[in-house]
């Protein structure tokens, strides 16, 4: 284990003597413990690679697959299994920022061409390949408006992911930005509490579509107003809807951003995925990250270099928004090839399919005498619904019969649930998934 562990005991107990820890097991106090291993599996010292991966699945065999009815950012979609063998080819699998780019075109490649799919899917000017996630590509956009306004104050929809207002605040206090909350009203945001809040100057306004509820808000009426007061229109946006619903630049949106894991990633726990940061040009030289551009070699080729590479890493690091400098875009790779894979009418048919199970869920839930609507605004496929059943004994049940329940917006209100339905689910899933109710009563 020595070339895998390289510090020594005493190594360890410095460093940990530093941070005011005794032992290891104090990093772990927040995981609760009924998640936490006892001991470590039970291998010989020596195993060959194949003993190895057949004793690791037989002891992953122990989890529960479970079919999924919750979102909140994180979407149980379909991705086609031609993706994961052309990401790990190796003109592509490298962590290496291509600053080279005579021996990096695959990787530059790539990146332009994902650029070109999320101009075109958000109707934008320009993008970048190099977030970590949604949430910290919202608080750069945030920044990026800032820098252009010079206006220290970010007003936040309340309809917008908590999580992602979480990290925006987190950012911005750093940064001695002032954030305030505009309330919803109905799901949406409060149209008036808007007017009267853009009255004192600030930089951008940041609302989400679909929002955190699932509900399809109608921007006209918010870009009129933020525009008119000399600030910047934020959307964040779930980019697979965009085949279907307006986009940001049709909006006349500012700023794009978002999570991309709707574009064919894997759950993956929960994350993170990939974040996407796209704008209009006036903006492309406040954008942290990288963009690739498509030149000529010295034969007269088509060629990719990196564009504007005076960022975060050179001369300019002392203006630069973000220290984003690290290769994240072999997501962004996975996110190319699906696109390519799935092409406009996928995209749409895949919408469409989400859609129907979602309202046929929604219909059914509320037939079955346990649940009403909380708003009555239109939604695509994500909803939330309040219960008068006792909510952990009805996941408890979901469990049981094998599903992963809605996501509880208890920090809302401690009756709601928020729904999700892709279209990975089936009709009989979701007839399975209502009956469970029946027995949770």
């Amino acid at each position: 284990m020595f070339k895998y562990f390289p510090h020594t005991e005493s190594d360890i107990q410095k460093m940990l003597d530093t941070i005011g820890v005794k032992e290891i097991d104090e990093l772990f106090l927040d995981i609760p413990r009924a998640l936490l291993q006892d001991r470590w599996p039970d291998l010989e010292n020596s195993l060959s690679e194949i003993e190895l991966r057949q004793r690791m699945e037989k002891i992953a065999a122990k989890n529960k697959r479970l079919i999924c009815f919750a979102g909140a950012g994180t979407y149980d979609h379909y991705v086609p299994s031609i993706i994961a063998p052309l990401v790990s080819r190796q003109e592509f699998l490298t962590s290496y920022t291509p600053y080279q780019p005579e021996i990096a075109q695959g990787t530059l490649t790539y990146i332009f061409e994902y650029q070109s799919y999320m101009t075109s899917l958000t109707g934008m000017d320009v993008s970048n390949a190099s977030m970590y996630d949604g949430a910290t590509a919202t608080a750069e956009a945030c920044l990026m408006a800032v820098q252009d306004k010079r206006v220290p104050r970010i007003l936040l929809a309340e309809t917008l992911d908590p999580a992602v207002r979480e990290v925006v605040q987190t950012y911005a206090k750093y940064r001695n930005i002032d954030i305030s909350i505009v309330p919803m009203n109905d799901g949406i945001t409060d149209r008036n509490a808007l007017q009267e809040m853009v009255q004192q100057p600030f930089s951008a306004f940041v609302t989400q579509t679909p929002n955190f509820f699932g509900i399809v808000e109608d921007h006209s009426e918010y870009e009129q107003l933020i525009h008119a007061n000399q600030g910047l229109l934020i959307m964040n946006v779930d980019p697979s809807t965009l085949a279907v619903l307006k986009s940001p630049g049709e909006w006349n949106a500012d700023i794009a951003c978002g999570d991309a894991q709707s574009l064919g990633i894997p759950m993956h726990f929960g994350g993170p995925h990939l974040g996407f940061l796209c704008a209009k040009e006036k903006l492309l030289r406040k954008m942290p990250g990288r963009i690739a551009g498509m030149s000529k070699d010295v034969d007269g080729k088509r060629a990719y270099v990196l564009t504007l590479q005076a960022r975060e890493q050179h001369i300019r690091r002392d203006k630069a928004n973000s220290n984003i400098c690290s290769n994240q875009s072999l997501m962004a790779l996975w996110v190319t090839i699906y696109l390519s894979i799935m092409g406009k009418r996928g995209l749409q048919q895949v919408q469409e399919s989400s859609m129907k199970n979602a309202h046929y869920l929604y219909e059914q839930l509320i037939a079955s005498g346990h649940f009403k609507p909380v708003f009555s605004n239109p939604f695509l496929f994500e909803f939330v619904l309040q219960t008068d059943l006792d909510i952990k004994d009805l996941q408890k049940r979901w469990m049981e019969a094998g599903f992963q329940g809605p996501v509880s917006l208890s920090g809302f209100d401690p009756r709601w649930l928020l729904f999700c339905a892709t279209e990975q689910r089936t009709k009989a899933e979701i007839d399975a998934f209502v009956k469970a109710v029946e027995v949770a009563k």
